[in-house]
């Protein structure tokens, strides 16, 4: 047991919890506790949108795909920023149309409050299993370096974030979120360098035997309409196009981003919170990337064998090979990494789960109900927290955590992406045509999931096609009176 490494990585974990559950006392209001009081600035927001962004999927995953590949993943975070666009010009406006405590709401104002329910529910069920999988990435570090089995590793982490979201609220996630990402970006830079100096000839043999091998690439612009194209995840079309729609169906209505966005003081602080963000996601993929190929060309050299699976790759080697404290503190940016998003996720489904489902059930709002709500929204915090354990133990059979964990969000994002479009590009389209377009929908994405090879980089792109088009077809057979128009 490295005792110097533990008790850096503890006095951490101690830290940030502690940081996190001093915001309890601001915490007088559901506003306070969901929207952080709308007092946060837009930086801190911005930095706040890459943790939950990347999370624990990036820093395991990521060098792991270009250890094994090369840095094509770039082109899908090049499709984040037309999403920023989109999100900033079509979805923004309307969520700063009045109070809004989550994305669902407007599905309401839109069509009604059975299709706020069926997005509502949606997303919960896909933020649950997709951070299922961020839970397990956590249980992968915590393994390697207590060498505890993972429900061991699953519940310490998950118990130390539910204290401070529990207590904090919006608050403690946005703080916590700005003292994380810069503890984890610090933890990967350092990291970068060591292994840069472990290697006999340093960047320049990186770049000889990296260029060799293909692992600089990053654009791969070949394009045939056949099935063997479109199953491959990474070639310049299915990456722009697949994360332009995936990022703006994440950002645009997913709740866990969107609330922050509803947490900024104006629209226009939102806007620049979200477009900034891209700058700091860009820079963190690609640092990621390039941790994978110097790993790559460190065990080339070395002739040893990677760990299996791939995804134990850079922690392991930070555990093994960087020096005692050094080793600690990048263990500990990476854990960082982890609990940020994981406290924004718990926040979000709580969210969603009193505001969408439980407070329109309350006839008129009363001093005592809001005190009822507050108590009910750590509650469910709580019962969050439990069920992503269980969670986090099933998904240690589904694969790579990162393409586990964005494949299951594009199997319904492109749902929620496209009821969401119907209701703000559309005119006619009423609540029975919405909801045939979301079973339209999921039958499509089923059947693409389960029927056919086609890359998880479609999938959004897929379904919320099909879900805009039989939506938006079925709305010429059904004559229906809408809640709300565009207009």
């Amino acid at each position: 047991m490295r005792f110097m490494d533990l008790g850096v990585i503890l006095a951490y974990l101690l830290a940030v919890t502690w940081f996190g559950a001093r915001f309890r006392g601001s915490q007088k209001s559901l506003k306070d506790y969901f929207l952080g009081g709308r007092n946060a600035p837009w930086w801190a927001i911005s930095l706040s949108i890459v943790s939950a962004e990347t999370s624990t999927l990036t820093i395991v995953g990521t060098p792991a795909l270009a250890f094994a590949g090369n840095m094509a993943f770039l082109q899908v975070v090049m499709g984040y920023l037309v999403a920023r666009i989109v999100i900033s010009v079509v979805f923004l406006p309307q969520y700063f149309k009045g109070q809004m405590y989550t994305a669902y709401e407007l599905m309401q104002r839109r069509f009604g409050s059975r299709i706020r329910k069926l997005t509502a529910t949606i997303f919960l069920i896909t933020r649950a299993l997709a951070e299922g999988v961020r839970v397990f990435a956590i249980s992968i570090v915590i393994s390697i370096i207590l060498g505890t089995g993972e429900t061991a590793s699953i519940i310490l982490i998950v118990c130390l974030t539910l204290f401070y979201t529990f207590e904090g609220g919006m608050t403690a996630v946005i703080w916590t979120d700005v003292v994380q990402m810069g503890m984890y970006v610090a933890g990967a830079l350092l990291s970068f360098f060591i292994i840069l100096h472990k290697i006999p000839g340093g960047w320049s043999h990186v770049v000889d035997v990296a260029q060799a091998q293909g692992k600089f690439a990053v654009f791969d612009f070949s394009f045939a309409p056949t099935a063997a194209f479109f199953a491959r995840p990474y070639t310049f079309l299915a990456g722009a196009l697949g994360g332009c729609f995936l990022t703006t169906a994440s950002h645009g209505t997913d709740q866990l981003i969107v609330q922050r966005l509803l947490s900024a003081r104006t629209q226009n602080q939102s806007r620049a919170a979200l477009l900034s963000s891209w700058v700091v996601v860009f820079f963190q993929f690609g640092l990621f990337l390039l941790i994978g190929v110097l790993l790559a060309v460190y065990y080339q050299d070395a002739h040893v064998a990677p760990p299996h699976p791939l995804d134990r790759l850079y922690p392991k080697f930070i555990w093994d090979n960087l020096p005692i404290g050094v080793a600690g503190l990048v263990m500990a940016a990476i854990l960082a990494a982890a609990m940020a998003n994981l406290s924004a996720a718990l926040n979000s489904l709580a969210s969603t789960t009193v505001m969408d489902f439980y407070r329109p059930l309350v006839a008129a709002e009363t001093p005592a109900s809001n005190v009822r709500f507050l108590r009910l929204a750590r509650w469910a915090t709580v019962a969050w927290g439990g069920l992503l354990v269980v969670i986090g133990l099933v998904a240690s059979h589904w694969g790579s955590v990162l393409e586990s964990g964005l494949s299951i969000a594009s199997v319904t994002l492109g749902i929620l992406l496209g009821v969401f479009l119907l209701g703000v590009l559309t005119r006619r389209v009423g609540e029975r045509a919405a909801i045939a377009g979301v079973l339209a929908g999921l039958c499509a994405i089923l059947y693409v999931k389960l029927s056919t090879h086609i890359a998880f980089t479609w999938w959004v792109l897929i379904g919320s096609t099909v879900t805009f088009a039989a939506g938006y077809a079925v709305s010429f057979l059904i004559r229906e009176p809408t809640a709300w128009t565009t207009n």
